[in-house]
């Protein structure tokens, strides 16, 4: 049975194959040497024989040309004709070739559609029905009827496994379509949510410090003449403020840049957010240190600006300790103020005047998976502790513990 080539057929289908063509050819054999033993002083003999070879040859050339090509192609559509023909006449002139029928229809299947091949399977078992009636002398009228039931049925079964295979066909390529439409949403809301984060990344860090730069500098403008070392003293403010946020800026390139921020520039940042509130504050760090995903780093870098902030406006505090530990899938961050405390059940609601670091901090670790706690009580100083889940896959790092004066 001609079919796609082999490369894209499944082992089952070549085996399959194979069998089909080994059982045409043995029947054309078997066929043919039964007239010869039968009918071998009759002038047609020889005719037989050679109807037989050129049958077989376009059998051969139908394969070859379904190998190469496909069972629909020119070359294989000629070649089915010319076997159709030939074994035609065969039958005609030797009924016992109506034997190799049945092979013959999925050759029809195979290389027409319909109604072409409706027509050929027809033309099939027109003469397989004439050549078994022959067989029998006429007798065995039931010959015109078994070729058309069979040929009829296979018709059924075929056309119905094609529409099958055509729905398989055609839903496969719907889960495709809609699998490729899934991948493309998600890209894009990955494309979104990091335009987001990147938009709270920029607003909370360079735009908040150029923003206090360029106020600095229009207070040092008003003041330059009147009092010119307040104004001095506000344009360096300003200046530590644009650096900070130029600082922030090549921390955000080279956090796109990479895939994980090094334990050492992590450490420096903290250290920078933290004395960028109270120059006092001092970091230290426990555990084995090691890289640590870019939103990690972000979140956690967060935390302590914010949690500075607070202590630089609110507390009166004398120290500032950072703590950053490394655990077994998490790194902690502690931030500690012996400051005036406050009680964290009677926290304000946001409004124009502030009121929303601490829930900044908690969306912000929340979304990886973390905790922000606060303990804090009128008097006796805060902690705030955040904890973040990592991956571990990144192997520790030796950084130095003395990043700069004030840490330890």
């Amino acid at each position: 049975m001609p079919a796609p080539p082999a490369e894209a057929r499944p082992a089952a289908g070549r085996a399959l194959d194979v069998g089909v063509h080994a059982t045409f050819l043995a029947l054309v054999a078997t066929s043919t040497t039964r007239y010869v033993v039968r009918h071998g002083a009759d002038d047609r003999w020889q005719l037989v024989v050679v109807l037989a070879a050129v049958t077989v040859v376009a059998y051969g050339a139908l394969l070859v040309a379904s190998r190469h090509a496909s069972s629909r192609s020119v070359p294989a559509r000629a070649a089915t004709l010319v076997l159709l023909a030939t074994w035609s006449v065969l039958a005609l002139l030797a009924p016992s070739f109506a034997w190799c029928a049945l092979p013959l229809f999925f050759v029809c299947r195979l290389g027409f559609r319909p109604p072409w091949s409706h027509v050929l399977v027809g033309e099939v078992a027109v003469v397989t029905s004439v050549a078994l009636l022959r067989l029998s002398d006429g007798t065995d009228w039931a010959a015109l009827v078994g070729p058309p039931c069979v040929a009829v049925l296979l018709t059924l079964v075929t056309d119905r496994v094609e529409r099958d295979a055509a729905a398989r066909v055609q839903l496969q390529e719907q889960i495709a379509q809609a699998q490729a439409r899934l991948a493309r949403s998600e890209r894009e809301a990955g494309i979104v949510a990091e335009r987001e984060r990147l938009a709270r990344e920029i607003h909370d860090t360079v735009t908040q410090g150029l923003a206090s730069g360029v106020l600095l500098l229009e207070a040092a403008d008003q003041t330059w003449d009147a009092a010119p070392d307040d104004a001095r003293s506000a344009v360096r403010r300003a200046a530590v403020a644009v650096r900070a946020s130029l600082a922030d800026t090549r921390n955000l390139v080279h956090d796109l840049a990479s895939a994980r921020v090094d334990p050492e520039g992590f450490h420096a940042s903290l250290l920078a957010a933290a004395q960028g509130q109270v120059p006092s504050a001092c970091l230290t760090t426990w555990g084995d240190a090691r890289a640590v995903a870019p939103e990690v780093a972000h979140a956690l870098l967060r935390v302590t600006q914010s949690a500075a902030a607070n202590v630089a406006q609110h507390a009166a505090a004398d120290r500032l300790d950072v703590t950053l530990t490394y655990l077994p899938g998490a790194v902690a961050l502690d931030v500690y103020d012996d400051g005036s405390g406050f009680d964290p059940e009677a926290v304000a609601a946001p409004s124009s005047t502030g009121g929303y670091g601490l829930r900044a901090m908690r969306r912000r670790v929340t979304q990886l998976g973390g905790t922000v706690t606060v303990e804090s009580a009128p008097g006796e100083g805060t902690v705030v502790a955040a904890q973040v889940p990592t991956d571990d896959d990144a192997p520790p790092v030796p950084v130095r513990d003395d990043l700069e004066e004030g840490s330890r």
